[in-house]
């Protein structure tokens, strides 16, 4: 979490400096196409909605499992995804307990489960 944002490129109002130029989003399920992805938001203990994102799709994988749908989405993409359904914070490669984590349908490989939303 040390990985500093590239010159040039600013984080939205309200992230600190730091964060990298693009992050692994989690999204609902598997689309075909990107424009269809519907971000999955997790409810923190204090009721707040938080949207995760990953610096690293390794990093996605250890902190949300290797069934979770995801997106690609550049810092300044942030923005737009708050303009259109609100989260009160961003939380950065967070660890989700296995209880909260998607699982895999039954006979399907992990290897299967990767890719892009």
């Amino acid at each position: 979490m040390s990985e500093t944002t590239s010159p040039g490129v600013r984080a939205p109002a309200g992230l600190p400096e730091g964060f990298p130029p693009v992050v692994y989003v989690p999204c609902v399920e598997h689309v075909a196409d990107p424009a269809e992805a519907r971000v999955e938001y997790k409810v923190t203990k204090d009721g707040r909605r938080a949207l995760l994102v990953y610096s690293a799709l390794d990093r996605l994988h250890a902190g949300a499992g290797q069934a979770q749908p995801w997106f690609l989405a550049p810092l300044a993409g942030l923005q737009g995804l708050y303009d259109l359904d609100g989260f009160d914070l961003v939380l950065m490669d967070v660890l989700v307990p296995d209880e909260h984590r998607r699982q895999a349908p039954a006979g399907q490989r992990s290897e299967e489960q990767g890719g892009r939303a």
